[in-house]
Parts: structure tokens; C-alpha cells; sequence
């Protein structure tokens, strides 16, 4: 799902579970027509796991915690269940952390919808998730409302009392860079939020005006014309040795993941076919010498099987030279058929490490796939010590 996006409930009962690269406490609060919740009783949360209809389960540190509504047992006069998580570290942001909240049915575990809000910064709490009733109908929607104030702050704005209240007067909500605001919910809009400096490159565009040059942390989606580009693309990257004109042996690759971050495969000069073949690496170049890309990546995307649900592009320098000395890096997603580049991102700056995550490929619920600029560097020589950090960037 993307934010602000929402989805028909095929399911009664349904359980959201929030993972992330860290341990985080996440809660559910039963919300009315006017956007407040009844009483404190509506909070649930690891201290009053459960409450008609809504119940919370602890992961124990090695599972994420979730959220598990039953529609059929909600109380009359609540509208919507919002899904929210905080570090449990105090104090801790999700600056670097990208949490996931997965839907599934609570009966049959099968998955209905995955969101993983973009752009996080200086939030310290989110509501990530909303189940919510409309026009008779139980829905799902994705919407990534940062706050700078914690989970108390969610709290006070949902209308639960909250005993220890900060020194000084608590920040405005900030929704998460690039996130629409979520649908309000009639009759009484939910309260406004201010909305944070977006980080560099923030936003997502789409193809149909050409060739888009992505900057770090930019999201390009592979929609042309409102169609998504469900065919064969080639994702090549390049480089130059820097300055003393060495020789650098640098390796692409692309690492295969689910929709759990789990790892599936990887693709590099070892093994060139991955995924029964959709994916095709074009064989290692040693030097980074000669114009043009240095190694190439065949994606198609229309074969790309139902279990793989992200793609991230790496580059290491197997020889150990650093980043900061290699010249002109870049990535470049290209229509395998017409050759028409269709998005490019120049990695500037660099800095003295082994390893870098240049993009990454999501699919979303729609089936469409978006193209993210990374431009993270990493302590690794190998694709094998990429497949972690490059599953907390996903």
C-alpha cells in the first residue's frame, strides 16, 4: 500500500503486526465519530491488552507486537481502530528505521495488504495504520501520520488522558515527510497537523513526462500514461576510478526479499540468474574502465514471482579500495526494449567504505513497482554483508 491508499477487508477478524529493525511498542485505540476515543478503556496498549473487539499481542522481543480486530464484535458508535508505533528505546526516532505493518487475516494468517511509511525523520511516533468503517463496509487504510512528541502525544490528540504531561509544551504533530494526510473522518475532521521540513529529495513522481533524474531518498513510480510498466528493465550502473585513475574492481548486485524483509536470493557476478531467471546479472567488469554502464541488471518485472515483493540494488568493492575513490557512480533504470533510459540517480558525495545501497524496487498492493534512491554506505566487501542493512532499508 501507499500512504493515504485503502482497501476492502476480506476478512472479519484481522490482526495488524508492526515489524521493524528495532523492538517497538505498538498500540490500538478505538476512536468514535468525532475522532476521540470514549474513555482511557479504548486505549489498548501491553498495560490493558484488550478491549471489545480489539486485543494486543506482545511479540516478546522476537516477534512484532500486533493489533487483532474483530469487526463483527466492535461496539456501536466506533468508526475507526488506528494502529500506532513508537521506539521502545526513550527518546529513539525512526530516523533509519523503517517499520512495516503487514494485515493479515487473524483466522488463516494469509496476507492482505503490507505498508511501510517512506521518509521517516524526527518522528517518535506514528500512526501507521487505520481499520475503519464506511458506508457499511470495513476497510484498511495506510496513513504514516508522524508525531515529534511521542506516543503520548497521539494519545492527548485522540482524546486519552495522559498522567505524566511534558515540562514544556509539546510539539504539534508532524506528518512524516511526503505522506498525505489521511482522509478525514466525517463528521469531525481530525485535529491538523503541521507539517515537517521534507527531507532532501522527499516525493514520488511518475514517468509520464520522460526521463526523471532521482535525487536520494526521491521515489519514482513505474507508471507511464496511469499504466504500470510491467515489462523487462535493465538497471545498469557504472563508475570511473578516481583521481589516480587505478583500476577498481567494484560488483553489482541485487538482493530478492519478501514481504518480511525476508531474504529470498541474491543476484551478482557469482550467480547471474536469479527468481527462475527474471532476474539476470550481465557478468563482473574488474576495471570500471570504458564509457557506458559497468555491469547490468536484467529485471522483468511481469515475471518477477508473487513471493518477492522488494529488489535492492548494491555495489561493493570486493578489491577493499574505498568509495572516495571512485568518480561518477550511478545507477540507471532502462526500457530493455526501446533502451530508453527512464531514471537515472548520480550518487554525489561518497564517503570511505566498501559498500553501498544505490535503489531499491518495491511492489505495491496495486501490483505497480516503485524506484527508490538509496545512496547508503556500508561496511562490506560482499553482497553477503549487504542482505541485512539492505533489509532495514527496504
Amino acid at each position: 500500500m501507499t500512504p493515504g491508499s485503502n482497501l476492502p477487508l476480506n476478512a472479519v477478524r484481522v490482526t495488524v503486526d508492526v515489524a521493524a529493525p528495532v523492538r517497538l511498542d505498538v498500540s490500538g485505540l478505538l476512536l468514535a465519530a468525532d475522532g476521540k476515543v470514549r474513555s482511557d478503556a479504548d486505549f489498548i496498549f501491553y498495560n490493558q491488552p484488550a478491549a471489545p473487539g480489539v486485543s494486543y499481542r506482545s511479540g516478546g522481543g522476537s516477534a512484532p507486537d500486533s493489533i487483532t480486530v474483530d469487526t463483527s464484535a466492535v461496539p456501536p458508535g466506533i468508526e475507526r481502530i488506528v494502529v500506532t508505533a513508537s521506539p521502545d528505546a526513550a527518546g529513539q526516532s525512526f530516523q533509519g528505521v523503517e517499520p512495516t505493518a503487514t494485515v493479515r487475516n487473524a483466522d488463516g494468517g494469509a496476507v492482505i495488504a503490507s505498508f511501510t511509511p517512506p521518509q521517516l525523520g524526527t518522528e517518535t511516533a506514528l500512526v501507521v495504520v487505520e481499520v475503519y468503517l464506511r458506508g457499511g463496509v470495513w476497510k484498511v487504510r495506510a496513513v504514516g501520520q508522524g508525531y515529534a512528541n511521542g506516543l503520548a502525544g497521539i494519545a492527548t490528540d485522540f482524546g486519552v488522558s495522559v498522567d505524566e504531561e511534558p515540562a514544556a509544551p509539546a510539539p504539534a504533530p508532524v506528518p512524516a515527510a511526503a505522506f498525505p494526510p489521511a482522509p478525514p473522518a466525517p463528521p469531525v475532521a481530525p485535529p491538523v497537523a503541521q507539517p515537517a521540513a521534507p527531507a532532501p529529495g522527499a516525493g514520488k513522481v511518475n514517468l509520464d513526462k520522460g526521463r526523471v533524474s532521482l535525487q536520494k531518498n526521491q521515489t519514482v513510480s513505474l507508471v507511464k500514461g496511469g499504466r504500470p510498466l510491467l515489462s523487462q528493465v535493465k538497471m545498469g550502473l557504472g563508475w570511473e576510478p578516481a583521481y589516480g585513475g587505478r583500476d577498481i574492481d567494484l560488483d553489482a548486485s541485487v538482493i530478492a526479499y519478501g514481504p518480511q524483509r525476508n531474504h529470498i536470493d541474491s543476484c551478482y557476478f557469482g550467480k547471474l540468474s536469479i527468481l527462475g531467471g527474471a532476474i539476470k546479472h550481465s557478468g563482473d567488469n574488474l576495471t570500471g574502465e570504458g564509457a557506458g554502464d559497468d555491469e547490468v541488471i536484467v529485471v522483468d518485472l511481469g515475471r518477477i514471482p508473487a513471493e518477492a515483493t522488494g529488489l535492492v540494488f548494491t555495489v561493493n568493492s570486493f578489491s577493499g579500495q574505498k568509495f572516495s575513490e571512485v568518480a561518477k557512480a550511478y545507477c540507471r533504470l532502462i526500457d530493455a526494449a526501446s533502451g530508453e533510459e527512464l531514471v537515472r540517480f548520480d550518487l554525489t558525495g561518497a564517503e570511505p567504505q566498501t559498500g553501498v545501497m544505490m535503489a531499491k524496487l518495491i511492489k505495491q498492493f496495486s501490483g505497480e513497482w516503485e524506484m527508490t534512491a538509496i545512496g547508503e554506505f556500508v561496511k562490506s566487501r560482499t553482497v553477503r554483508g549487504m542482505v541485512k542493512p539492505a533489509a532495514q532499508a527496504l
